[in-house]
């Protein structure tokens, strides 16, 4: 059963039209990967779901039911309350609050009592001990690889069943990337569903049991993640891996047959 089932949903900024009847699912305890360009629409569609479209001047049709429920029709805070966070594109920290503060933050949102909250805290300083280790320290002063663990470790605090993670990977250096790419898979395996939008095909495909392509606002193609990596097309566009064999016989049909040349040869 899908923990996110998205159906028919269209979504337009004025008359300029971001999404058109895209369907997902995000089973639930699963990483769902969301992979397109720039102006694909993913982020327009994370916004549908936690229910933020309206900041943005957006309004959309279709169906989003979490666990059964609709959110389509509720308030953002209602979305949080009911255990879907999203960590947006860019981190956006509270640059000028400190790193508990931000923390702090983000458990305003979150059900249960101080010992819930000590909890929270607990298992992100475990996932980001650089975070207990610069508490005190203004977000805004932070690497932009900390500031990403400092978006996350807010989200957390918040008791997330749901995930809705824009771009995790974007602007930090491979080593960083990869790092939260793990925690990311420490966060699913404790038994937080994510529903991954990402540029970056290979760490998505990873990742994921399941991905979708969206290409201009429409998903052009989806299925297990494995198969699409495996797929011509995703490689070709997303994961940059030229067809060797069509590469040869291109090079073939212009250049003509091949014929040994002297190691000396000009």
């Amino acid at each position: 059963m899908a923990t996110l089932a998205i159906r028919d949903l269209s979504v337009g900024y004025g008359p300029v039209r971001a999404l058109r009847d895209v369907s997902v699912d995000v089973p639930a305890g699963a990483i769902t990967a969301v992979l397109g360009g720039n102006g694909a629409g993913k982020t327009t569609l994370l916004r549908a779901v936690s229910r933020t479209l309206g900041f943005h001047h957006g309004t959309g049709t279709g169906t989003i039911r979490f666990d059964g429920r609709r959110l389509d029709g509720l308030r953002p805070a209602q979305v949080v309350a009911a255990g879907v966070i999203q960590v947006p594109e860019g981190r956006q920290v509270f640059a000028r609050m400190t790193v508990a503060d931000n923390l702090r933050a983000g458990a305003l949102g979150a059900r249960g009592g101080r010992r819930t909250t000590a909890a929270a805290l607990d298992r992100v300083h475990a996932l980001f001990p650089v975070l207990a280790q610069r508490a005190h320290q203004r977000a805004g002063l932070l690497s932009g690889g900390e500031q990403q663990m400092l978006a996350m470790g807010r989200a957390l605090m918040a008791g997330p069943r749901l995930l809705l993670l824009d771009e995790p990977s974007l602007g930090l250096a491979p080593l960083m990337a990869a790092r939260i790419a793990e925690t990311v898979q420490e966060i699913n395996a404790d038994g937080t569903s994510v529903m991954l939008v990402e540029q970056n095909a290979a760490i998505a495909l990873r990742l994921a049991t399941t991905a979708y392509v969206l290409d201009v606002g429409e998903v052009a193609l989806s299925g297990p993640a494995g198969e699409l990596a495996a797929s011509d097309e995703v490689r070709r566009r997303y994961l940059g891996v030229v067809d060797e064999t069509a590469a040869a016989d291109a090079t073939r049909a212009v250049d003509g047959p091949s014929r040994p040349l002297s190691r000396w040869s000009a």
